[in-house]
């Protein structure tokens, strides 16, 4: 007997998807439907607590990716963590968007997506490749800038 792919993703991944509740959608504030999780709560303790969520987060998206997500979808998940992370760095600011954005619910909606409806398939090589290159033409520009400001200081 043949299965679903819905069928799939429960039974394989429904652990992630409580991992992902409790991180970003577990408690709610009495008296409101705003609702928040683990994450919000470690990401107050400044910094520190930001870089152990983006440590989660990631670690979800490793576990995904273990899972079968296709290269497409672990480039969105990874976006979507890494905004979270650099947002979530800012004081009361990073605070506040944590209790809209929740990255781990997103990548969870992602991966229901690709296994459920066979959305965000293919290959993400492209994707790889462009930040490999941006990130070396900015390093590039980076260290001929520091050369110019040397070169103008020391002359």
């Amino acid at each position: 007997m043949k299965s679903t792919p819905e069928k799939d993703y429960s039974q394989e991944l429904a652990w992630i998807d409580k991992a992902a509740t409790f991180l970003d959608n577990r408690f709610r504030i009495p008296g409101t439907n705003i609702r928040f999780g683990a994450d919000f709560l470690i990401g107050l303790i400044p910094y520190a607590g930001d870089v152990f969520s983006f440590a989660l987060s990631g670690m979800l998206v490793l576990i995904m990716a273990r899972k079968g997500a296709s290269g497409m979808a672990l480039v969105k998940m990874v976006g979507n963590v890494f905004i979270d992370g650099a947002v979530g760095t800012i004081p009361l600011l990073g605070d506040i968007f944590d209790l809209k954005y929740r990255a781990n619910m997103r990548n969870l909606s992602l991966l229901r997506e690709h296994y459920a409806e066979g959305k965000h398939r293919g290959s993400a090589w492209w994707v790889v490749a462009l930040i490999v290159v941006v990130f070396f033409a900015l390093v590039g520009v980076s260290l001929y800038l520091v050369w110019k400001v040397l070169y103008w200081v020391i002359s």
